[in-house]
């Protein structure tokens, strides 16, 4: 009896401690279902699935957008209602900037997003509340998209920082909307016969590569205001207007072919070539005048005057040369650079042409004996390179007496009283040769005249240059 009841007493304990420890290891369990449910609901709004867990989600998730799109149940290596009417393609274009402009090569290289709108039915997919669907470039590879080009590029690259900067954008109907941002360096045809006072007219060029108009139909979405800018600044340039076109374009081999056009225009600051090329042009030509005020005998002087300023309009022009292109025409900076260098050239021949009428005059004088024949002219210009007045007895010219051949540059009286008689000839003109020797037997004339020639020459130069390409 006693044998039952410790057995009995022994099953109690037993079921008791099976009782208790089941209890807790259920109730761990429970707050850890808990615990992983609540964290679980903040991230997939349920109870973690550990099979789930243990695979990669974003694997997962692509998985299912391309079973959502039936991507393989359709040839995508053919355009959308292929041997139908060409599919029509939109375009949108937003220029971010402008980044270079290049004279030198003929080029432009301008950033931009390139947008492009079409309806493929195959990428349809049903929605209860009709969301669209975006993706990277992970699903475009997968897809058929539009092969558009950009023609008369010379390079062009997408941008992959952090990423590739591609957006695909599916609508439930089967729309798309498919994005890249786009650095792209393109030829630019410059006309520079009035640089640096030009207007350049520049041009980005969109085609379809493999699909004719028969294929592939492209178009601006919105017309002109499918073109957008932001805020552009340059530092050489001022940007007109942008404008938004199309064309159809002509291959021999293959068809006609659907080409969009951005076309710019920009028009050349002239404030940076003013302090850099024009002012220090005009101040060479202004200094090389000073050798007209500065006394015939200084030789030393007026030499080094003129050299130094056709050295300096000489560094002037290859430093514009180096920055330009080597074009076969002549520009409107040539122009003005080769007329200057000629008007301080010429200023250099002046004081050659006043040098030896002046040598001219003196051994004139000597041979008449109004100079010392013991006076020796190449020791006294050996000394200094000038003559010196103290050395030099420069007497006037003696007047000559009134006749009826006298100069008719005399004075009124004069005039008055000669009036010519029945039969009596009028004296005639100087002719050049006599003109000249008027000037070699006065060479202080031609600095005189120089003085107020060359100004107004160059002037009147000024005048007709600014006229014409301002």
């Amino acid at each position: 009896m006693k044998v039952d009841v410790l057995t009995y007493l022994a099953l109690a304990a037993v079921s008791f401690v099976a009782m208790v420890t089941g209890g807790r290891s259920s109730s761990r369990r429970k707050h850890k279902d808990v615990f992983l449910g609540e964290n679980s609901k903040f991230k997939f709004g349920g109870r973690i699935d550990y099979k789930l867990k243990r695979q990669d989600s974003t694997k997962t998730l692509l998985i299912k957008s391309e079973q959502l799109l039936r991507i393989e149940e359709h040839d995508f290596a053919m355009r959308p209602g292929f041997g139908g009417a060409p599919i029509p393609v939109g375009i949108d274009v937003q220029v971010e900037s402008i980044d270079s402009i290049s004279e030198v090569n003929m080029d432009f290289t301008m950033t931009l997003y390139l947008r492009h709108y079409w309806k493929d039915e195959r990428l349809a997919f049903p929605s209860r509340n009709n969301q669209s669907r975006t993706f990277d470039s992970r699903l475009v590879k997968k897809i058929w998209v539009p092969d558009v080009f950009f023609v008369h590029s010379k390079r062009s690259f997408i941008h992959d920082t952090t990423m590739e900067n591609i957006m695909l954008r599916v609508y439930p109907d089967g729309k798309i909307l498919y994005s890249v941002r786009v650095t792209v360096t393109a030829l630019c045809s410059m006309d520079f016969s009035s640089f640096p006072l030009d207007t350049q007219n520049c041009s980005l060029e969109l085609e379809s590569y493999a699909y004719n108009e028969n294929d592939l139909m492209l178009y601006w979405k919105n017309g002109n205001d499918s073109l957008r800018t932001d805020e552009i600044v340059l530092s050489q340039f001022f940007i007109e207007h942008f404008q938004a076109s199309s064309g159809l374009a002509f291959y021999s081999s293959t068809g006609w072919y659907n080409r969009l056009f951005i076309t710019f225009i920009l028009r050349r600051h002239i404030f940076f070539f003013m302090l850099q090329t024009y002012f220090p042009t005009m101040l060479m030509v202004v200094l090389s005048w000073v050798s007209f005020w500065i006394d015939r005998r200084a030789v030393p002087a007026r030499v080094s005057l003129g050299i130094t300023t056709v050295l300096t309009m000489s560094t002037i022009i290859t430093g514009v040369s180096a920055s330009m292109p080597q074009v076969s025409y002549v520009k409107a900076v040539d122009i003005y650079l080769w007329t200057s260098f000629l008007f301080v050239f010429l200023s250099v021949i002046e004081y050659a042409a006043v040098n030896y009428c002046t040598t001219l005059e003196e051994m004139r004088k000597m041979k008449r004996g109004k100079i010392p024949s013991t006076f020796n002219a190449s020791q006294a210009m050996a000394f200094d390179g000038c003559f010196h007045d103290n050395d030099i007895e420069l007497t006037t010219f003696p007047r000559l007496a009134p006749t009826l051949t006298s100069d008719p540059l005399t004075s009124p009286t004069q005039s008055s009283d000669m009036r010519p008689t029945e039969g009596t000839r009028l004296r005639r003109q100087r002719s050049v040769r006599e003109n000249v020797d008027l000037l070699v037997n006065n060479s202080y004339m031609i600095d005189s005249y120089s003085r107020l020639a060359f100004p107004l020459s160059y002037l009147l130069f000024n005048t007709i240059y600014w006229s014409m390409y301002s």
